[in-house]
């Protein structure tokens, strides 16, 4: 496979930092699942969650923030940003 045939993904610095949190945190969360194996609880959501849902839930909640403020507001998403990590922690505290 050659560089050209990604050029239409339009890689960005921003871009793989990303995906690379994305790929470093699935790679925690499966540590954590191998020597910290836990039973899934049941919280605000009202079905049990493991930390694998959890994060699910968070990055999909906050793709629907970011996009929310792009729709409604737009600028700088270092705004949203701010209301997505509280989100997230809000959901692997009480989710």
């Amino acid at each position: 496979m050659s560089l050209e045939s990604l050029a239409w993904m339009a890689w960005t610095p921003q871009t793989a930092i990303f995906f690379g949190f994305i790929a470093l945190s699935l790679v925690i969360l499966t540590l954590l699942a191998i020597y910290r194996p836990e039973t899934p609880r049941k919280g605000i959501l009202g079905f049990p969650t493991t930390r694998g849902d959890r994060f699910f839930v968070s990055l999909l909640g906050s793709a629907f923030i970011c996009i929310l403020w792009l729709r409604l507001g737009g600028g700088e998403l270092w705004y949203a940003l701010a209301i997505c990590i509280p989100f997230a922690i809000v959901m692997f505290r009480f989710a």
